[in-house]
């Protein structure tokens, strides 16, 4: 079956229907749909600064293809990138390459902040210290810590990050089962509950985006020739429920659009259950927190 607008040879079918796009319409189709959103939430308004959180992974170098192409010719805003290097060797290191030979080419300033930075050690490191803790739970502390706290210094109005619908999708359930329904409360198209000067808002232009549309977008513009998993993914919870929704969507075509869609229409009730939950200042580095001291600098004191 020919693509569905030009007749051409498609390269994808796109997700829960029977269109079929060639590479032409298809990157076409990808980048109007992340428009889409960018307008319907009101993502990115003129004169910002946007940081794109990038790793050098299919999702977060096709985001920062895309905004490239934005700044440049749709919207008027001032674009960089920020890498943490949280110290994964084999993993890490060749996605840094990757980040900064696209960086290099199309003129976008890198900043690159690292666990070694603030903790004394790589997360490889810190995994040997504490070999029965899941590394994940320790990476995210950190990785949300430097995200927010380096994109402060670097003046952003937003941290745009590479988030799909899959990892929509993934983040609703975990917390269900979590029984964590507060931080349901913060995600979304656009973070959080409420403005604070403490946190750099984070967007996520390819919410409404499928993982397999972001690869196949990658692959298409060349931004990568090979897929890479972290190191320490088989240990996470969301590795678990990444799974058990693939194997519900391949059942069940549409089961990811749905939990996402369905989430929406309650997401504005629980910004308004949470939105009065008072915010402290962490008593070490001053980083917003709910509690006296924020899990980073526990983590932290730990590990020292």
């Amino acid at each position: 079956m020919p693509c569905k607008i030009c007749s051409e040879k498609p390269v994808i079918q796109l997700p829960n229907s029977n269109i079929k796009l060639c590479k032409s319409c298809f990157i076409k189709y990808f980048e109007k749909k992340a428009l889409r959103t960018i307008r319907k939430y009101n993502l990115i308004n003129r004169k910002e600064h946007i940081v794109v959180a990038v790793s050098g992974g299919k999702d977060s170098l096709s985001l920062l293809n895309l905004l490239n192409k934005l700044a440049s010719k749709k919207i008027e805003f001032k674009l960089s990138a920020l890498l943490i290097d949280e110290g994964i060797k084999g993993y890490r290191d060749e996605t840094i390459k990757s980040a900064k030979e696209f960086c290099q080419k199309n003129k976008i300033k890198l900043s690159i902040a690292s666990y070694k930075e603030v903790t004394g050690k790589t997360l490889d490191s810190i995994k040997k210290q504490f070999p029965n803790t899941i590394a994940c739970s320790m990476c995210g502390v950190l990785r949300r810590y430097l995200l927010n706290k380096k994109s402060r210094e670097l003046k952003a109005d937003k941290l745009a990050t590479g988030h799909n619908l899959d990892d929509e999708a993934q983040s609703i359930i975990m917390n269900q089962f979590k029984h964590n329904i507060a931080l349901s409360a913060r995600l979304g198209p656009i973070t959080g509950v409420k403005k604070d000067s403490r946190f750099v808002p984070r967007i996520k232009p390819f919410y409404f985006l499928t993982e397999k549309e972001i690869a196949t977008y990658a692959f298409l513009n060349g931004l990568l020739d090979k897929f890479n998993e972290c190191n320490y993914c088989t240990e996470s919870n969301r590795f678990v429920i990444r799974d058990t929704l693939n194997n519900l969507e391949q059942r069940y075509p549409g089961t990811k659009h749905s939990i996402v869609a369905s989430f929406l229409e309650i997401l504005p009730l629980l910004k308004e259950k949470y939105k009065n939950r008072e915010i402290n200042s962490c008593k070490i580095c001053k980083e917003p927190t709910s509690s006296d001291v924020c899990n980073a600098c526990k983590l932290m004191q730990k590990i020292n």
